[in-house]
């Protein structure tokens, strides 16, 4: 019969082998959501599909499936890495640096974790 400590040792060390970490999970701040929407869209009038909500700021931005991309363009504009959804009953973050998903789970946010529906 094998050593189950063993075991469970090699499994460890393969699955931090496997899953790379995230090296700007250390710029994460505590965050309030900046608007109940696309910060920008609401400026110009566009609409968006989906919200996203910086976790180094607090800016609200819209996805990639909307045709402004504002979420995006914030990290090519600020370098604000980590962001995480801010649609109601999703649970992901993004790092747009390392290509990641995360699990935002005690990300320090104030307020609402979500726009209202």
């Amino acid at each position: 019969m094998p050593d189950l400590d063993c075991v469970r040792s090699r499994r460890a060390s393969y699955a931090r082998l496997a899953m790379p970490a995230c090296r700007h999970l250390v710029q994460i701040r505590e965050v309030t959501a900046s608007v109940d929407g696309c910060e920008d869209c609401l400026l110009i009038g566009a609409s968006w599909v989906h919200l996203r909500l910086c976790m180094i700021c607090g800016h609200v931005g819209c996805c990639d499936s909307s045709k402004s991309k504002h979420a995006t363009a914030h990290f090519r504009i600020t370098g604000h890495p980590i962001m995480k959804s801010f649609e109601p009953g999703e649970k992901w973050g993004w790092c747009y640096v390392d290509e990641l998903e995360l699990d935002p789970t005690g990300w320090p946010i104030r307020g609402r974790i979500a726009h209202s529906a």
